[in-house]
Order: C-alpha cells, then structure tokens, then sequence
C-alpha cells in the first residue's frame, strides 16, 4: 500500500557552491549541504533539495515561490541585496516589475527573479 510518511520536491542547478550562497545569503534561508545536494529549508517548515547536474537547463516555469506580507518591502529588500526583477513580454507589470493581480481580481501580486542557476522564482502576495 502507497503510504508516504512525507514529500519533498527538488530541482537542479549548475554549481551548488553558487545555489547554497544565493539561498542561504541573499534568500535568507537555512541550508544544508548534504554531500551531493543542498537541502533548503522553507519557511512553514518544509524542504526542497537543489542538486548538481552537469547538463542543467534552467526551469522555464516558477520553480518555488515565497508568500510575503508586503510584496513592495521584499521586492525592495531583495533589490538592495543584488536581485534584479524580470520582465515579461505582454504582462502588465509595474516599475518595480510586480504584477498587480489584487487590484485586477486576478490573482495574487507577483514579482519574479532568477537563481544563479537560471531558475526562475517569485514573491507573491495573497489577499
């Protein structure tokens, strides 16, 4: 019988010496380096695992997202320790390169960014 005890779920990234400085000094966040992988441990309590891969291509999609109270204070905060903020072709974003989905009824504000790696990440704030 399937009956997991827990989940986890990971993603790759070229250089993990480079991946565990980024999550860990300018996210912010508990990492472990676990010989072949880092363990990052988010906020709520669960875990993601970054490993190696010598032929890693950036994920196209939003590969982990972080909810924050105010989207403007985190966009700020993580501009003055080096982000830069993406913009996307066709999406409405503002000068600060945040969605405003909450004044549309569409969704959450959101801002995304890069990992070292190419990996694409966000800030969003719910209603």
């Amino acid at each position: 019988m399937f009956q997991p005890t827990s989940a986890l779920s990971s993603f790759s990234v070229n250089d993990l010496a480079q991946a565990s400085a980024f999550y860990r000094d300018i996210l912010g966040l508990q990492v472990d380096e676990e010989g072949v992988w880092l363990t990052l441990h988010l906020p709520g309590g669960g875990t993601m695992l970054a490993y190696p891969k010598d032929n890693h291509q950036p994920a196209t999609y939003t590969t982990l997202g972080f909810v924050v109270e105010n989207i403007d204070e985190a966009v700020a905060e993580l501009q003055s320790r080096g982000v830069s903020f993406e913009r996307y072709a066709g999406m409405a974003q503002d000068e600060k390169g945040i969605r405003r989905g909450l004044a549309n009824h569409i969704g959450p504000d959101i801002a995304w960014f890069h990992d070292p790696a190419g990996n694409i990440l966000a800030v969003l704030q719910q209603a």
